[in-house]
């Protein structure tokens, strides 16, 4: 089938604004978009610059909006979309060049929230032991690949930059649900800032927008009700 392509397009080198290129490309319904915006750079057009790394939904590099909606270029198939496809940068993130936006605030954010294992008691024989059900309560928070989907399909984010955002908040849950690791107080500290759990308006936009299905909403409001049980 042939569809028709739409890239939304940059180059601060030359570009005083962003432009839409158009493409005409065959394709299979079973291709998946990353498959044709493969085809447009090796075909049609050297210079389209975006990311891609494991092509498997698994690293999250090539995030893009997609037909107005944020996901995975690698995990959405031709047939999803139709002979019609948009391509867009993620929003709320400042384009380097067409596809590829500055990731720095979004990692920042990741950093701010801790992720990482803090337990400063004295280490056990073997190891710190979980039963089935202390790592299940975490278990939704695991899955998060870092690619930006939630955080760049949310409003707050788009206005407010310095909002921390659903990714940090979902990593953040991941540790203060551990029940071996002792840093929740501190991590609960960075969300009650100004800019942090506080900020969230039950948009649900994440949570639609994940492609590992996570309940990001549903764990957000589980961080609020455990720093609001901490504070009483």
């Amino acid at each position: 089938m042939q569809i028709n392509v739409k890239i939304k397009r940059y180059n601060p080198e030359k570009d005083s604004r962003p432009y839409w290129s158009e493409h005409k490309v065959e394709a299979r319904a079973t291709d998946r978009i990353l498959d044709v915006m493969n085809k447009i750079k090796w075909e049609q057009d050297g210079s389209f610059t975006y990311r891609r790394s494991c092509a498997h939904g698994i690293c999250g590099s090539d995030a893009v909006l997609l037909n107005g909606v944020n996901r995975l270029a690698c995990s959405v198939l031709v047939q999803d979309l139709g002979e019609n496809i948009t391509i867009e940068p993620i929003r709320g993130l400042e384009v380097i060049r067409d596809l590829v936006v500055d990731m720095d605030p979004f990692f920042d954010s990741f950093k701010a929230i801790l992720p990482y294992f803090i337990n400063d008691s004295i280490e056990p024989s073997l190891e710190r032991l979980q039963t089935i059900e202390e790592r299940d309560r975490y278990d939704d928070a695991t899955k998060c690949i870092l690619c930006a989907c939630c955080t760049t399909s949310c409003p707050i984010f788009w206005t407010n930059g310095q909002y921390l955002g659903p990714a940090a908040i979902v990593n953040a849950h991941r540790f203060i649900f551990d029940s071996r690791d002792e840093g929740a107080a501190e991590r609960l500290n960075v969300l009650n800032q100004s800019n942090g759990l506080w900020r969230c308006r039950t948009a649900y936009n994440c949570t639609e927008a994940c492609p590992r299905d996570i309940p990001i909403t549903k764990l957000i409001e589980e961080v609020k009700r455990e720093l609001l049980w901490r504070r009483a």
